[in-house]
C-alpha cells in the first residue's frame, strides 16, 4: 500500500513550521505535505493523492471554505479537516457542506495526531471507490418527510419553543447525528460534550438552528417505495435500539459517558442504509430483494452487491464527522462482534443485544434471515449469564405500549 498522505494548508509559514514540528513523530507512518496557499495545494493534489488535507479558514485569495470545496468536487475521496482559530457565522454555514471535522487552533498535539491516524484509517476503510465517493461526498441525510415538514413548521412560528424543537431532532437519525456533529465542532466554542439533540438545541439557541435547518438545507427529504423500505420503520427500530442498548448499559452500571454512547449508537448504528436507500435505491432494491430469496441476512446480500455493508458506510461517514470512536466502532461491528478487539463490555455489544432482541419481538419486520447472538464473542468476554437478564429488561420495555407509541 502506498505511503499515506497528509496535506497541511496555511498562509502563515510559522504555523506550518510549527506543524512540522509538531508531527515530527508521524513521518515514518506518513508523508507530510504543507502548502502556503489554496492554488499551491490543489496543483499538489492533482500531482499526488491525499488521505486528509487540513485547511486554516481564513486565507488571502482563495480561503478554506472554497479550497475545501473544490477540493469536494475533484477529489471526493479526500477527507477534509478545517483548522482554525475562530469563524464567524457565515463562513460556518459555508462550510458545514464540504467540512468532514472542525478543529481549534491550537491544537493539542496528541489529539491532533490521533485524529489524524483516524482520519487516515477510514480513508483506507472502503474498498469500493465509487461507495467512497457517494460517502465522502455527503453533505446532506435524508429526513422523514412528516418530521422534516414539522420542524419547518416549528421553526417558523413566533413562539417556537427550543424544547419542541429539540424533541423533533431527537426523532430522526439524520438530524441527530449532523446536529450533535455540530454542537460538538470548534467553531461553537461550546468546551462542553453534548450528547442530546435537546441539549444542543438550548445551547446553539433558535437562530443558529433556523440557519442551519433553513438556510443550509442540511437535512433533506427522503420518498421511497414502501414495499422496497419504510424509513418510518427503520426509525422506530433505531430509537428503540438505543433506548434499549442504554437500558443495558445502566443495568451493567456503566459510567455515564457509555450509557450515553451506546443510546447515540443505538439510534445510529443502521444509518448506512439511509446512505443507501437514498442514494442507490434501485440497486439496493436488488440486495433486500436478495436477501428476502436466498434466505440470508441483509448485511450478506449487501457484500454480494456491494462487497460492503451498511455498517462498513455507516462507520464510515460517521467516523469522518469525527464522533466518539466507541460509537464508530458500534456502528461499524454490531453485526460482526467476532471482528471486534474489545473484551470488555462497550456500546458495540450493547448494540448487538439490543438489535437481536429487537428482531426476536418483532419478527414481522425481518429482511432475510433472524439476526443471531454471537454467542462465542459473549462468552469469551465473559457475560454469557447475563444475556438472560438483558433480554428481561428489553423485552419488558417493548412490550410497554408507549415504547412505540411515543416516537
Amino acid at each position: 500500500m502506498d505511503q499515506r498522505r497528509i496535506l497541511f494548508v496555511d498562509d502563515e509559514p510559522n504555523i506550518l513550521d510549527g506543524l512540522r514540528r509538531m508531527l515530527r513523530t508521524m513521518r515514518k507512518d506518513f508523508e507530510l505535505c504543507f502548502a502556503e496557499n489554496a492554488r499551491d495545494a490543489l496543483r499538489m493534489m492533482e500531482q499526488n493523492e491525499f488521505d486528509v488535507v487540513v485547511s486554516d479558514m481564513r486565507m488571502p485569495g482563495m480561503d478554506g471554505a472554497q479550497l475545501l470545496a473544490e477540493i469536494q468536487e475533484k477529489h471526493p475521496h479526500c477527507i477534509r479537516i478545517m483548522l482554525t482559530g475562530q469563524a464567524d457565522d457565515e463562513s460556518t454555514l459555508r462550510t458545514i457542506g464540504v467540512v468532514h471535522q472542525f478543529l481549534a487552533k491550537p491544537c493539542d498535539p496528541e489529539r491532533l495526531k490521533a485524529i489524524l491516524l483516524r482520519a487516515s484509517a477510514l480513508h483506507r476503510l472502503m474498498i469500493d471507490g465509487k461507495i467512497k465517493d457517494i460517502i465522502s461526498s455527503i453533505n446532506t441525510l435524508p429526513s422523514l418527510p412528516s418530521l422534516y415538514m414539522k420542524l419547518q413548521k416549528k421553526i417558523r412560528e413566533p413562539e417556537a419553543s427550543l424544547d419542541d424543537i429539540g424533541e423533533i431532532i431527537s426523532k430522526d437519525i439524520a438530524m441527530t447525528a449532523k446536529i450533535l456533529q455540530l454542537v460538538n465542532s470548534a467553531f461553537f466554542g461550546l468546551y462542553q460534550k453534548v450528547e442530546s439533540p435537546a441539549r444542543a438545541v438550548k445551547l446553539l439557541g433558535l437562530d443558529t438552528i433556523k440557519a442551519l435547518v433553513l438556510v443550509s438545507q442540511i437535512f433533506s427529504e427522503i420518498k421511497i417505495s414502501k414495499d422496497l423500505f419504510s424509513v418510518q420503520t427503520l426509525w422506530l427500530h433505531s430509537l428503540t435500539v438505543g433506548t434499549m442498548a442504554k437500558l443495558i448499559a445502566q443495568c451493567e452500571g456503566e459510567e455515564k459517558d457509555i450509557v450515553n454512547n451506546c443510546f447515540i449508537a443505538g439510534i445510529l448504528h443502521d444509518i448506512g442504509k439511509l446512505i443507501l436507500v437514498s442514494r442507490l435505491e434501485s440497486v439496493y432494491s436488488d440486495a433486500i430483494l436478495l436477501a428476502r430469496r436466498e434466505q440470508m441476512s441483509l448485511r450478506q446480500a449487501e457484500i454480494r452487491v456491494f462487497k460492503a455493508t451498511h455498517c462498513d458506510m455507516g462507520a464510515y461517514l460517521i467516523g469522518l464527522w469525527g464522533f466518539p470512536s466507541d460509537i464508530v466502532e458500534a456502528i461499524g461491528f454490531h453485526h460482526q462482534l467476532g471482528e471486534y478487539p474489545a473484551d470488555t463490555f462497550s456500546p458495540a455489544l450493547a448494540v448487538h443485544i439490543a438489535n437481536v432482541l429487537y428482531y426476536r419481538f418483532h419478527q414481522e419486520e425481518i429482511i432475510g434471515a433472524l439476526p443471531e447472538f454471537n454467542e462465542e464473542y459473549i462468552e469469551k468476554i465473559g457475560l454469557g449469564e447475563k444475556v438472560k437478564k438483558w433480554q428481561d429488561i428489553c423485552f419488558a420495555y417493548m412490550a410497554e405500549p408507549q415504547a412505540r407509541d411515543d416516537i
